[in-house]
C-alpha cells in the first residue's frame, strides 16, 4: 500500500488509477503533499513507459553492541523510494534521500538511507526476525527490493563443548571435541596448538570437520601440547578451556642378540633391550624377558660321571616319600574313629532342634509388642547352641495405635523376598538389622538392573513390609517413601530399598538448557506389584513457578535409558505417576518403583534455579595461610547433609550462615571476589580481583560441591582476627555478600550445630508406627467422606481446606478419594504433622469423626 505521503501523486493508465497530477512547464513539479520530492528533469520519451530497477538494494546487517546500522537502496528511473520495515512504512523523517541524473541516459536516480537502532529491533524480539525492504516508483509503477534482515549480533560465553586432554599413542588418530558458544551470526571456529594457529593446508595431518572437531590423523611426538578450540564472529572472539594431548611411545624390542658360548654350567645366555623405540612421554616398558638361557649339552659342556655320591641322595629321596605316605594312612584312620564316636554319642537329636524353636511374640496389653519369654526347659542346660534371634516370624494381635506409642514401633529384618504366604494369613517380620549391612546390597548388587546401586549404607535405608504399609526415610536429606496400608497386595511381604544415587555415578542425558533438579533417587526393587500409588518426597531447587519451566519427571528403564514419564502441571490421571509441587520439595505418587529424577528446562528469562551458598575455613590453623571455602550448590538438604560431613572429614566449619542466591538461565557466570580486609595484617593470594565459575557449571546441576577457595596469608601468627566481605553475584543478576567478623583460634559461635540438621528419625517404620494417623480412625474418615455428599461435605471439601484444589481430577480418579488426601497429608507432615489441625479441619467440615482423635489411647 502506498505510503499517505504519496497520495497526490496519482495518474491512470488503463482504466486504472497509478500515479501524478503534474504541473508542465519546462520542467514539471508534482503537486501534492508538503513533502512530495521534485523531479527537475522529464522522463525521456523512449523511457517513460520503464519501471524502476535498484542499483543498489538492503543487504542482512548485524547490530554490534549498541551500534545502529544503516541500509541504503538506489533504484532507475525512479521518481520516489521509500523503505517499510516489518510491513510497516518508515517515517519520511527519517529518511535521508539523494537525487540525481544519469548523465548518459538523463534518467533520475534516486539513492535512500535509513538507520536502525537496537530498541527498534528488540521491540518485536520473539516474534519474527525484523526486517526492511525497499519500494521505488516511477511513472509506470513500483518495485520492490529484497528483504534485509537486521539482527542483534552476539557470541555466548560458554562453549557447549570444550575438548578434552587425551593420551595417545604415537600414529594413532585423535578427535578433539569443540561445540562453540551460541551467536548471531553463528561463530568461526579454529583451533590452536600452545596459542599458535593450526593451518590444515601446511599441515596436511590436521583436518577441522565441518561441526568444528579436530583429528589428528597421526599423531606424532612434536603434536604434544595444549589445544585450544577459539570462536569467533564481529562480536566477541572466545577461547575453550586448554586439551593436554600427550603422545607416548610404548617401549618395543630389538633383535635378540646372538647366544653365549655354553658355559661351565651348561648354559648359554642371549638378551634384548627395550629401544625400538625406546619408551617415551609416559609410554610401556617393553613386556617379557631381557634375557634367555638354554641348557646346552654340546661337546662345550663339560660332563661329569653319575658316581657314588647320586646314588645316596635318589635312596634318601625314596626312603623320606614312604615315610609321609605311611604317616598320612595313619592321620586317616585316627580321625575315622573319633568320627563313629561323635554319632553314637549324640543319639536323640532332639536335644540339639530345640534350640532352634521359633520364639513367639504377642503384646503385653492390646496394641503392645513384646517379646514373649520361652519357658525354661528342665534341660536346657544340654543345649549347646544358642538360638538365632535376629530373625522372627510373628503374627500379629491385637488392635492398631498411633505411632505414638514407642512401644508399638517395629524394626526390619533384612531376609530375602519373600513369596505369598498360604491360606491368606499376613505375618509381620520383626527383628534386628544385621551386624554387616552390606549384606542386603550385596543381594541386590547380583542382580542386573542393581550393579549402578551406590555401595554407600550411610545413604540407603531398607526394611519389610506387608499390606500395613510404612515409611522409608534417609535422615538430613528430605528424602523419604510412604508405603501406605494396603498398596502392598494382602499375603505379600515386600524387601524395599530407598537411596541417592550419586549424580557423577549416574549420567543423566541432560540435552540443551535442561538442568538437574532434584537429587537422583531410587527405590525398589523395580517390577514389584503395588495395588495403589506409593509417595515419593525428595527437595528440589528451582523457584516452584510452571509459567517459567518445563518440567519433566524422568525414570530409568532396566535398559538403563531414561524416559519421560510425566510432564509437571500436564498430568494426566490414568496414568500411573502424579506429582504434588510444593516451594521447596515434591511429593511423586508412583504406581511403580524405580530411579526418579527432575530435569527442567527454562522457558523464560525469569526462570531461576536456588542456589545455596556456605562459607567453611579451617577449625585450627597453624600456619600463616588460611584457607576459606565457598560452596556454590544446588539447595537440596542432601547436598547441604553431604556437604557438611565432606568438612568434617577436612576439618573444616561452617564460618557464617548459609545464604540463598537465585541463578538466573541468562547464561552470564557466577563470580566471587573478597574485599576489606585489613592490609596490615591480612593480604589475599588471589591476582585477579575475582574467581568466575562458568554458567554451565552450575546450570547443568552435575556437580554436586561445586566450590572455590579464597587463600589468605596473615603476617604472622599472632594475627587471628579476621574481618572482610565476601561477594558472590551472577553477572548481570543477583548478589550476595557475607560480612565476617572473628577470630579464627577462637570462633565459638554455634554454628555447625544450627544447620547440621538434627533429624534423628528411624530410617524405617512398619505398620502403624509410620503414620500420624491411626489405622482404624484413617478407616473411618474415608468411609465417611468418600460418598458423595449433596452439600458437598465430602472427601472435595477436605481437599479444598488442605489446599489440594488442583488435584481434583486426580483424586476423582482414585477409589478412596480421602485415602490417597490422608496419605499425601501423612507424606507432607510426618515431622511437623499435629493431629488436633487435621480434627479443626474435620469440624470445619462438619463430621463427627473430628472427635475420633480425642479419644483414649484404651477405646483406639
Amino acid at each position: 500500500m502506498m505510503p499517505l505521503h504519496l497520495a497526490p501523486f496519482v495518474r491512470w493508465r488503463s482504466g486504472l488509477v497509478l500515479a501524478w497530477i503534474c504541473l508542465f512547464s519546462v520542467g514539471f513539479t508534482c503537486i501534492g503533499a508538503e513533502h512530495a520530492a521534485s523531479v527537475t528533469h522529464p522522463l525521456p520519451v523512449a523511457f517513460s513507459d520503464l519501471l524502476p530497477h535498484f542499483l543498489v538494494e538492503p543487504d542482512d546487517v548485524y547490530i554490534v553492541k549498541n551500534k545502529p546500522v544503516t541500509l541504503t537502496c538506489r533504484s532507475t528511473p525512479a521518481t520516489q523510494i521509500y523503505f517499510k520495515c516489518n510491513g510497516e512504512w518508515v517515517h519520511q523523517d527519517q529518511h535521508l534521500i539523494e537525487r540525481d541524473v544519469d548523465p548518459a541516459t538523463g534518467l533520475p536516480v534516486m539513492q535512500v538511507k535509513i538507520d536502525i537502532s537496537r530498541q527498534q529491533v528488540e521491540k518485536i524480539f520473539g516474534l519474527e526476525d525484523y526486517w526492511c525492504q525497499c519500494v521505488a516508483w516511477s511513472t509506470t509503477g513500483t518495485q520492490k527490493s529484497q528483504k534485509a534482515f537486521v539482527r542483534i549480533a552476539y557470541l555466548r560465553k560458554n562453549f557447549e563443548e570444550e575438548p578434552l586432554g587425551k593420551e595417545v599413542a604415537l600414529d594413532q588418530e585423535v578427535l578433539l571435541h569443540c561445540h562453540p558458544p551460541e551467536g548471531v551470526p553463528p561463530a568461526e571456529v579454529e583451533w590452536q596448538r600452545n596459542e599458535e594457529l593450526i593451518d590444515p593446508k601446511t599441515d596436511p595431518n590436521f583436518f577441522i570437520t565441518a561441526d568444528h572437531n579436530l583429528i589428528i590423523k597421526q599423531a606424532r611426538l612434536a603434536d604434544t601440547g595444549n589445544y585450544t578450540c577459539v570462536a569467533k564472529n564481529i562480536v566477541a572472539r572466545r577461547k575453550s578451556s586448554s586439551a593436554t594431548v600427550i603422545v607416548y611411545v610404548d617401549g618395543g624390542w630389538s633383535e635378540w642378540s646372538k647366544w653365549t658360548p655354553c658355559g661351565v654350567d651348561c648354559t648359554m645366555w642371549r638378551s634384548r633391550e627395550c629401544t625400538q623405540p625406546t619408551p617415551g612421554t609416559g609410554g610401556k616398558e617393553c613386556q617379557g624377558l631381557d634375557v634367555q638361557s638354554l641348557n646346552c649339552t654340546s661337546e662345550q659342556c663339560p660332563q661329569t660321571a653319575s658316581g657314588a655320591e647320586d646314588v645316596a641322595l635318589y635312596v634318601g629321596i625314596v626312603a623320606v616319600a614312604l615315610c609321609l605316605t605311611l604317616l598320612l594312612i595313619i592321620l586317616v584312620l585316627v580321625y575315622r574313629r573319633k568320627k563313629e564316636g561323635l554319632d553314637a554319642d549324640v543319639a536323640d537329636s532332639s536335644i540339639l532342634t530345640t534350640g532352634f524353636q521359633p520364639m513367639g511374640i504377642k503384646p503385653t496389653k492390646p496394641g503392645v509388642w513384646a517379646p514373649r519369654r520361652a519357658a525354661r526347659s528342665k534341660n536346657s542346660h544340654l543345649l549347646t547352641i544358642q538360638p538365632d534371634l535376629t530373625t522372627t516370624t510373628t503374627s500379629y494381635q491385637g488392635t492398631l495405635r498411633s505411632r505414638n506409642e514407642v512401644g508399638g514401633k517395629f524394626s526390619m529384618s533384612n531376609g530375602p523376598l519373600l513369596e505369598p504366604l498360604p491360606n491368606g494369613s499376613h505375618t509381620l517380620h520383626n527383628g534386628k538389622l544385621p551386624s554387616d549391612p552390606n549384606a542386603f546390597m550385596d543381594r541386590l548388587s547380583s542382580q542386573t538392573y542393581f550393579k549402578t546401586l551406590p555401595r554407600d549404607n550411610v545413604n540407603t535405608s531398607y526394611g519389610t513390609f506387608n499390606f500395613l504399609g510404612g515409611r522409608l526415610t534417609l535422615p538430613n536429606t528430605g528424602i523419604s517413601l510412604l508405603i501406605p496400608p494396603e498398596a502392598i497386595p494382602r499375603g505379600k511381604i515386600y524387601e524395599i530399598y530407598l537411596t541417592i544415587q550419586k549424580k557423577e555415578d549416574m549420567r543423566l542425558p541432560l540435552a540443551g538448557c535442561q538442568t538437574l533438579l532434584s537429587p537422583v533417587v531410587s527405590c525398589g526393587p523395580p517390577g514389584v506389584m503395588l495395588t495403589r500409588p506409593v509417595i515419593l518426597s525428595m527437595d528440589h531447587c528451582f523457584d516452584a513457578c510452571l509459567e517459567n519451566w518445563a518440567i519433566r519427571l524422568k525414570k530409568q528403564s532396566y535398559e538403563g535409558s531414561w524416559e519421560d514419564v510425566l510432564q509437571l502441571g500436564e498430568e494426566v490421571v490414568s496414568e500411573p505417576y502424579y506429582c504434588q509441587l510444593e516451594a521447596e520439595t515434591c511429593q511423586v505418587f508412583t504406581e511403580q518403583l524405580g530411579r526418579f529424577a527432575l530435569v527442567g528446562e527454562s522457558l523464560s528469562m525469569a526462570a531461576t534455579k536456588r542456589l545455596k551458598l556456605l562459607l567453611f575455613a579451617p577449625a585450627y590453623c597453624s600456619t600463616l595461610e588460611y584457607n576459606i571455602r565457598v560452596y556454590c550448590m544446588d539447595d537440596t538438604q542432601d547436598l547441604l547433609k553431604e556437604v557438611m560431613q565432606m568438612e568434617r572429614q577436612l576439618g573444616g566449619r561452617l564460618i557464617d550462615e548459609p545464604h540463598v542466591l537465585l541463578f538466573k538461565d541468562s547464561y552470564h557466570n557466577l563470580r566471587l571476589s573478597i574485599h576489606d580486609m585489613p592490609q596490615a595484617h591480612w593480604r589475599s593470594k588471589l591476582l585477579a580481583g575475582y574467581q568466575e565459575i562458568p554458567f554451565y557449571h552450575i546450570w547443568s546441576g552435575s556437580q554436586r560441591t561445586l566450590h572455590c577457595t579464597f587463600t589468605l596469608e596473615r603476617q604472622n601468627l599472632s594475627t587471628c582476627d579476621l574481618t572482610c566481605t565476601l561477594c558472590v553475584w551472577q553477572v548481570e543478576g543477583e548478589g550476595q555478600s557475607f560480612s565476617l567478623d572473628f577470630n579464627i583460634s577462637k570462633d565459638i559461635r554455634p554454628l555447625d550445630s544450627d544447620f547440621l540438621l538434627m533429624d534423628n528419625c528411624t530410617p524405617a517404620l512398619a505398620g502403624p508406627s509410620a503414620f500420624q494417623i491411626p489405622y482404624l480412625i484413617r478407616q473411618k474418615i474415608c468411609s465417611s467422606l468418600d460418598a458423595p455428599c449433596p452439600n458437598g461435605a465430602d472427601w472435595r471439601l477436605l481437599a479444598q481446606r488442605l489446599k489440594l484444589d488442583r488435584h481434583m481430577s486426580f483424586l476423582a480418579s482414585k477409589s478412596s478419594p480421602t485415602s490417597v488426601i490422608l496419605d499425601l497429608w501423612e507424606a507432607q507432615h510426618f515431622h511437623s504433622g499435629n493431629l488436633n489441625q487435621l480434627a479443626a479441619v474435620m469440624a470445619e467440615i462438619g463430621k463427627q469423626e473430628a472427635m475420633i482423635f480425642l479419644v483414649s489411647d484404651g477405646e483406639c
